[in-house]
């Protein structure tokens, strides 16, 4: 009898161990295909926008890491007291408005970064803009595996939820100034130059720059 309860507990070990997995596998696979499905809307606007640097034949040159769900993280945000305008950088040599809105603090592969989170001042003025938020950031990967001049990350301030916002590297995207010159590109400010690699969203474009007209 002790064997057969036995046998019969060591299966239901067994068979949980198996669901868990199925489960788990579920919902990498949701998140996957949800992540193909924004790359492929993603490299659909190259197409669609007039003023892109890209068209179809050059999509086959743009890349992604793999889809890494252990780089949605979930931040802590603190609202910046001071949120007094200031001249971004770009690399065209232009400056734009922008504000600190506020401060994240990220959990990455064991690490906590801390992040900045901008405001365009000229966006945050036009109804349909006024929810976006801005997140440049360097990483380690820059220069050899991504752009060296850095990725951004578009946010959302309606995502904020008691005091915690979800962000996902997965999106994180080149600028144009990663495929041509003659683009006012911001410069992640220094604030947001990692020590750490994230190795998570758009890679390395392997065509050539192209030449924008004036």
């Amino acid at each position: 009898m002790k064997h057969i309860l036995l046998g019969a507990f060591s299966l239901m070990i067994i068979l949980t161990a198996c669901n868990n997995k199925t489960k788990e596998s579920s919902t990498s696979k949701d998140y996957e295909d949800a992540i193909k499905t924004h790359r492929n809307h993603y490299l659909q606007d190259f197409i669609q926008d007039e003023r892109a640097p890209l068209d179809s034949t050059d999509l086959p040159d743009v890349h992604f890491f793999d889809a890494d769900e252990t780089y949605v993280v979930e931040c802590i945000f603190t609202e910046a007291s001071d949120k007094k305008p200031f001249a971004m950088a770009t690399y065209s040599g232009i400056t734009k408005p922008y504000q600190v809105y506020g401060y994240l603090v990220c959990p990455i592969k064991g690490q906590e970064i801390k992040l900045e989170l901008y405001q365009n001042q000229l966006m945050a003025s036009v109804p349909a803009y006024a929810d976006h938020l801005f997140l440049p950031f360097k990483d380690l990967t820059n220069g050899e595996e991504s752009y060296g001049g850095g990725r951004y990350i578009d946010v959302k301030a309606s995502s904020l939820k008691y005091g915690k916002m979800k962000i996902d590297f997965n999106k994180a995207y080149n600028p144009w100034c990663a495929y041509s010159d003659g683009y006012n590109c911001p410069i992640p400010p220094i604030a947001n130059h990692l020590d750490i690699i994230i190795t998570s969203g758009e890679s390395k474009y392997t065509g050539s720059k192209k030449n924008r007209p004036q």
